[in-house]
């Protein structure tokens, strides 16, 4: 078995659309980023790759790159599942906690549920979602925490 971390944060601005685990949420706020900035398969991707010892997503896709500039993270996400079932690696269970104030997420569970599922070829009871705010202490902000358990 191996286990995996990763975590990605971004400032929230105006003019930006806010990308959550691959879809679109309503907002009138959006990460401050190089790619889309979808907060949450960041830090998916950073965790795959961690479990196996290969660096993380500024590694892979770094943002001095002009061919990432505005690119969906969903490319990250299924090139680091892609290099770790190169390596044997058959993702079991993810977990990820999301932090952001507004809007509240809970309405979109099972939409990011359902699309992660398709993105990483998991059943929806392999996939635990957490959403929290900051209790005010950072209101332009997003960030994600995630943990991946693989099987060698």
């Amino acid at each position: 078995m191996r286990l995996g971390y990763g975590e990605d944060s971004h400032r929230l601005g105006e003019g930006r659309p806010l990308y959550l685990f691959g879809l679109e949420v309503p907002s009138p706020l959006g990460p401050l980023a190089h790619s889309d900035g979808d907060a949450p398969l960041h830090a998916l991707t950073d965790a795959l790759l961690s479990a196996y010892a290969l660096g993380d997503i500024g590694l892979l896709f770094p943002d001095t790159d002009p061919r990432w500039q505005g690119a969906r993270s969903e490319v990250f996400l299924r090139e680091a599942l892609r290099r770790v079932e190169a390596l044997g690696g058959r993702l079991l269970q993810v977990s990820v906690v999301v932090v952001l104030d507004r809007p509240k997420l809970g309405p979109f569970r099972e939409a990011f549920r359902e699309n992660l599922a398709r993105l990483l070829g998991l059943p929806q009871d392999r996939i635990g979602l957490t959403f929290k705010t900051s209790e005010g202490l950072a209101p332009e902000h997003v960030q994600a925490r995630a943990v991946v358990l693989l099987h060698d």
